[in-house]
């Protein structure tokens, strides 16, 4: 689930989570889930299916194993998310709710998972073509596939955080695409949302300093037309301004003798 990118102000180091080898070892754990489930999506996704069956089966794959989806019940108690998956269709960009929706051939669909076990969360998403889908589409997803990629490589011991955002942002606009810029990464453990934030867009050289031990979730959000979006009345579901398609890819990542180590893969 993606953090707000309201304070992504250059990040106060002193409030980073360190984790330990044996802390890693559990969110390993956790992230296994996570990446299975996404999985286990992958295989369902088809024409004909609703978000909501792909949700049943994260949510009783999760609990097979042990886990909690870390997305239900999430939030203000007034407006909690109500399922296990984040399922956002075409110009949803994320935290689309599942629901009685029957996917159509030549859709996208994001799924984001959240898995919380033994007191530590992993985070992962992707974005699924359902059937067959037009060209630049396609590119859109590869693009955006591509950028988590570079973020990644980006995210090594002594460098920067915004190195990570800029080198999302760099991959993305030099295909002709927007980057999201209301919603970042974030880190991870103890907590599904910790500090730092990880914009998608941003300085070299800039933000807190990448040291062993740090769990992030980085989440390039992508869209095929501006990066200006909405907010639906439901109070999550987040669109394009201008409904052009989106996609989203996220891996949790730890920085471990020096470089990252993807936690969800």
């Amino acid at each position: 689930r993606a953090a707000s990118c309201a304070d992504a102000a250059p990040d106060r180091r002193g409030m980073v989570r360190i984790k330990s080898p044996r802390e890693l070892d559990r969110m390993r754990e956790s992230c296994r889930i996570v990446a299975e489930v996404l999985r286990l999506v992958e295989g369902r996704v088809r024409p004909g299916v609703t978000t909501e069956e792909l949700d049943a089966a994260a949510e009783e794959f999760i609990r097979s194993q042990g886990g909690v989806p870390a997305f239900k019940g999430y939030g203000h108690p007034s407006n909690p998310f109500p399922a296990t998956l984040c399922t956002s269709v075409n110009e949803e960009v994320v935290h689309g709710i599942p629901g009685r929706r029957v996917l159509q051939d030549g859709e996208i669909v994001s799924v984001d998972v959240g898995v919380l076990k033994g007191g530590w969360y992993g985070d992962a998403a992707r974005t699924f073509a359902v059937g067959k889908i037009d060209p630049e589409v396609r590119r859109l997803l590869q693009v955006t596939e591509g950028s988590l990629e570079r973020g990644i490589a980006a995210m090594c011991r002594g460098n920067r955080v915004h190195d990570i955002s800029a080198a999302v942002q760099q991959h993305v606009e030099a295909a002709g695409f927007s980057v999201v810029r209301d919603l970042c990464g974030h880190g991870v453990g103890k907590d599904l949302h910790e500090e730092p934030s990880v914009p998608n867009f941003g300085k070299r050289g800039t933000g807190a300093t990448l040291v062993d031990g740090m769990t992030l979730a980085i989440e390039p959000m992508v869209n095929g037309g501006g990066w200006q979006v909405n907010v639906l009345e439901d109070g999550w579901t987040v669109v394009t301004r201008d409904g052009k398609p989106s996609a989203h890819f996220e891996h949790t990542v730890a920085l471990v003798n020096g470089q990252p180590e993807i936690l969800t893969q």
